[in-house]
């Protein structure tokens, strides 16, 4: 039976069809690996989260996570869970196995996090971020800090968080007013607040591990003078022992529209002065060490909305393919025989459109989960190099592009339902309130549109975009070669060329000290650059499928209409392979011409954005 979280075929068609990993096991990193073990724990993956974590989703929306008396519950249902997630080493699965991890390439445990998410997203979250505090523990902290901390960490005994937000200061970092006082050798006196800290507080786990970012008393202001700490809600003592409360208390917790199982946590540290903790790296290195974690949750916000449109869609395409209503209409008039709604042309197109971007988005995110490993495994300089550099490029379209798409993938979901998709007796609401906050955390989709246009287009003068654009035109000469390809491959490479126009303009722009105006078409050009890169990522998967599919044909004497239709009846590969060709298809056909008027429309040189005046926008509401 097909799984309702994920398309499973298509996940194996990216990764081993697409990407090839399997070339990733001939680098020593990941030797010891090979693809039964790869199949394998796809395989556990996704019978774990249909079996543990789906089913308990709607359960810990409803109940929700409680605060009261300064304590903070999680769902009943999702302890039995979580505690079968640190068992079976879901954790650690992609660190260090000299830290206690098992050395999983990050692009396989992509495609295992993308189920985790589609089954249920507030509790994983739970988990994302132990990994992450470990991981920055594991980089930059001491023999010691490694010592007393990871094993319990790794291992889901004790929880992490990422502590950075604070009341006022929002995404600006530079305004940090969490202080630090030096109290002897390595540890210092914290003082301050932060909010929306995920999982920040719970009865999960009889630890929780902060890092939090600070400013060492004397230190300068703005970012540079911020420094990080490890700062454990119980201390922790040089044995690796778990001692006294540590003044970390949670004041409260958000009521939110979505992702109710999850805590999201308003945390008061040193109220009574006796809050301690650990610099972690060397003072002033708080931001550059945080933003090693930031970037990691920004793709993982990526799958996070990969994985709730994957969920969202299959939901739909079930209940139109069940669902009786209308008749079909034609040049004769309406037939008196109910259709299920799948047959219906509107549906279909919704249907297509939302296979069509999730296509493209769960390669997007793969890809840039593959360079990561690419970075991490290359022996070559120039390849490594290279690798990591995409990484940096990739992280904000992943983030954003796919968090945008998701809400508007949910939408198209409940609207498959009709009415009933907006009551919640069916899942297709949930998913879209647990998806709207994927645009608004870890930095929202407005500050990764000006990180790629300030930051990531410039990149060693433009040489990450350029090597990015010639990656897309390796993609069009392949698909040149094939006569019927052709047309398509046009597209994409008109496409490529929109997208190097528009953002020329926008450099220019900035090198002429225009930098409001660049910036107000931020968000429309990171839109640009997503459409594009699922039109190389379509593209890509286009010419692979369709060799594919003809070889099946042929193999099979399939030659006229009729054959081909029973072929792909009774063969899953050549209906998966001919879903391909179409979803490709209908994406550079139908989607990826609006990229070109995106593109005029960012050309155009008018400021009302920014020339309009503040009391223009409105009547000014007296408080």
């Amino acid at each position: 039976m097909a799984s309702l979280l994920v398309d499973k075929r298509d996940v194996e068609f990216v990764l081993y069809e697409q990407f090839d990993i399997l070339d990733l096991i001939k680098k020593p990193m990941f030797e010891n690996f090979s693809k039964t073990e790869f199949d394998m724990v796809i395989d556990q993956a996704l019978k774990f989260a249909e079996n543990d974590l789906a089913p308990v989703n709607s359960d810990g929306d409803r109940t929700g996570a409680r605060w009261e008396d300064g304590r903070v519950t999680v769902p009943p249902e999702f302890h039995k869970p979580l505690r079968l997630f640190a068992e079976q080493g879901w954790v650690s699965a992609s660190d260090d196995p000299e830290f206690g991890g098992q050395g999983l390439p990050i692009s396989v445990f992509t495609a295992v996090n993308e189920m985790f998410h589609a089954a249920n997203t507030a509790l994983n979250l739970y988990t994302g971020l132990v990994h992450g505090a470990g991981k920055l523990i594991e980089l930059f902290g001491t023999d010691d800090q490694r010592k007393r901390y990871l094993d319990k960490l790794y291992t889901y005994q004790w929880a992490g968080t990422m502590c950075l937000t604070e009341p006022g200061a929002g995404s600006d970092l530079a305004h940090v007013s969490t202080k630090a006082v030096k109290t002897g050798d390595n540890r210092y006196r914290i003082n301050g607040q932060k909010i929306f800290i995920t999982a920040g507080d719970h009865d999960l786990t009889e630890n929780i591990i902060h890092p939090v970012l600070a400013r060492i008393e004397g230190d300068p202001p703005g970012v540079k003078g911020i420094s990080i700490f490890i700062v454990p809600k119980f201390r922790v003592d040089e044995e690796g022992n778990m001692g006294g409360f540590n003044d970390v208390a949670c004041a409260g917790i958000e009521h939110k529209m979505g992702i109710k199982g999850s805590a999201t946590c308003q945390l008061s540290f040193g109220d009574n002065g006796d809050c301690l903790g650990e610099l972690l790296g060397e003072p002033r290195q708080g931001i550059m060490i945080m933003f090693h974690m930031m970037n990691e949750e920004r793709l993982n916000v990526g799958v996070q909305s990969l994985g709730l449109s994957s969920t969202s869609y299959l939901h739909a395409l079930q209940y139109a393919r069940e669902r009786l209503q209308g008749a079909e209409i034609s040049q004769k008039g309406r037939s008196t025989v109910l259709l299920p709604i799948i047959k219906h042309p509107d549906v279909r197109r919704s249907l297509i459109w939302m296979k069509s971007y999730i296509e493209g988005i769960r390669a997007l995110n793969y890809y840039t989960a593959l360079c990561i490993d690419r970075r991490n495994a290359e022996t070559d300089g120039e390849l490594k190099k290279a690798a990591g550099a995409l990484v940096e490029f990739l992280t904000p379209v992943c983030k954003a592009y796919s968090s945008d798409m998701s809400w508007e993938i949910c939408e198209q979901a409940i609207q498959v339902f009709g009415g009933y998709g907006y009551c919640g007796d069916y899942p297709v609401e949930q998913f879209a309130r647990d998806s709207k906050i994927t645009s608004l955390y870890e930095g929202t989709n407005g500050i990764q549109a000006i990180d790629l246009l300030q930051r990531k287009i410039g990149m060693s003068k433009g040489g990450v975009f350029k090597y990015l654009t010639g990656e897309i035109d390796r993609a069009v000469k392949d698909a040149l070669a094939v006569k019927e390809l052709a047309p398509l491959a046009g597209r994409v490479d008109d496409a490529k060329k929109n997208c190097m126009k528009a953002a020329e303009h926008l450099m220019k722009l900035m090198e002429d000290g225009r930098i409001q105006q660049a910036f107000a078409n931020a968000t429309p050009f990171l839109d640009i650059v997503g459409d594009t890169i699922l039109g190389w990522m379509h593209l890509w998967q286009l010419t692979i499928a369709h060799e594919k599919f003809n070889k099946l044909c042929a193999e099979k004497k399939a030659r006229t209409a009729d054959e081909i239709n029973m072929l792909i009846e009774e063969n899953g590969d050549a209906a998966f392979y001919s879903g391909k060709i179409h979803s490709a298809r209908f994406f550079i056909n139908k989607i990826l011409p609006v990229q070109e008027g995106k593109v005029k429309s960012v050309m155009i040189d008018d400021d009302s954005p920014v020339e309009i005046e503040d009391p223009a926008f409105g009547e000014i509401t007296k408080k």
